[in-house]
């Protein structure tokens, strides 16, 4: 029999995304690796992305990493980018530690996986020292966003902000959108474009065919974070048709 993993997510209570972007991901891969997976969440409430309730969002993680450890899960993704990035310059380190400790707390010890640092991570893999954004957020908070990815040595020479604060709304948007979204990014000098810095608004649809037109690689918050579950599961990192970080090559 296949080995099966439990893969573990921490969602804010308004998301629908996360926990259908990431298996859909790992269905795809399914098909042709021998691994298979199943899902569990435990939610944080958060109904509008601002800095106020995405810190008291965040305070809530610990009680989640709880539950889900008494899951048993192999691996525990904490599913919100920009409130891991509101915290603080670098705080996804300290977040995943925290986490962890909790598990273990628990008895269920298990790897944590931020999508903030999953991010960070999937773009030094690639090797890209120079991005393009697209994100729904407010501007502030992409500014915010843009701060916490050049704090950890990658520029941002441009970034789109959608301006979508009710985060029920950005999980309605058309997984398509950002093939159009990212038409008007400046690409000319950079290494590698992120079709969706947010692993609420949906984008994985998006994903190949950016990176077929653009010629460089594509990733998102939700491509990164499946990126980083298996690398920290020591699987292959290659689901197919999802961009080049996927491609088994990092």
């Amino acid at each position: 029999m296949s080995k099966i993993y439990r893969i573990g997510q921490i969602v804010p209570s308004s998301n629908t995304t996360m926990e259908t972007e990431i298996p859909s991901i790992l269905r795809a891969r399914e098909a042709v690796e021998a691994e298979r997976f199943t899902f569990h969440s435990s939610r944080m409430r958060m109904q509008h992305v601002t800095k106020e309730e995405l810190a008291k969002m965040d305070a809530d993680s610990d009680r989640c990493a709880l539950e889900l450890a008494d899951a048993r899960v192999d691996v525990l993704g904490y599913a919100c980018l920009v409130a891991i990035m509101s915290m603080g310059l670098g705080y996804h380190k300290k977040s995943e530690e925290r986490l962890h400790g909790r598990t273990v707390e628990a008895g269920g010890p298990a790897p944590v996986v931020t999508s903030a640092g999953a991010l960070v991570d999937g773009l030094k893999a690639i090797g890209a020292k120079k991005v393009a954004i697209l994100t729904p957020y407010m501007k502030p908070l992409t500014q915010l966003v843009v701060d916490y990815i050049e704090h950890e040595g990658i520029e941002v020479l441009d970034s789109i902000s959608l301006e979508v604060s009710n985060n029920l709304e950005v999980g309605l948007l058309n997984p398509l959108a950002p093939v159009e979204h990212t038409k008007k990014l400046n690409t000319a000098n950079v290494d590698a474009i992120v079709a969706s810095a947010c692993v609420q608004m949906p984008s994985l649809a998006s994903i190949q065919q950016i990176e077929d037109r653009a010629g460089m690689p594509v990733l998102s918050s939700s491509v990164a974070t499946t990126y980083m579950m298996l690398k920290k599961l020591g699987l292959k990192t290659y689901a197919p048709g999802f961009g080049s970080l996927l491609s088994g090559k990092y």
